[in-house]
């Protein structure tokens, strides 16, 4: 048997400022990051990267190699979601995966010469993202404070 919802016509009482959209940080963080990587995905696609294959690299042209438990922590990303990241990143060839000697449990990834020669195109990707950001202090002030959350959220990651 179906149940019939009843259909209010007025006007909802004022709602409390935390349920108010507009109030709320993680959505406002939420929208913004999706701007972003609506801004970032037509100029990653020229290059052959999607955001989530652009943020992986970034950290290999920092760091050239790393294990896969590192990289997660440093993108915040599952197993689940960085594995085919890395799959794809490898059939393009810009990594290549291999286990640790030390410690057959940990794969590492490093940086092909292929993956290294992207960079150059990566940077200029983002100078055409910075060209509407640049010069704003608010932006280094939002920045600083994004990676102070972030920071928590690593430290609150740690403890579980």
């Amino acid at each position: 048997m179906r149940q019939t919802q009843e259909i209010i016509s007025e006007k909802p009482q004022e709602q409390p400022p935390s349920l108010l959209l507009e109030h709320n940080l993680c959505f406002s963080l939420y929208a913004a990051s999706r701007e972003f990587i609506n801004r970032y995905t037509p100029l990653l696609a020229d290059i052959g990267l999607t955001y989530t294959q652009y943020v992986v690299m970034m950290v290999l042209w920092e760091e050239h190699s790393i294990v896969t438990r590192e990289l997660r922590d440093r993108v915040f990303l599952d197993s689940g979601t960085l594995t085919p990241v890395l799959k794809k990143l490898e059939e393009k060839g810009f990594v290549t995966k291999e286990r640790s000697q030390a410690d057959a449990r940990d794969l590492i990834v490093t940086l092909t010469q292929e993956g290294v020669n992207l960079k150059q195109a990566a940077l200029a990707v983002q100078a055409e993202i910075a060209k509407n950001f640049k010069g704003s202090s608010d932006n280094e002030m939002l920045l600083q404070l994004l990676q102070e959350l972030m920071a928590t959220f690593r430290q609150e990651r740690k403890r579980r």
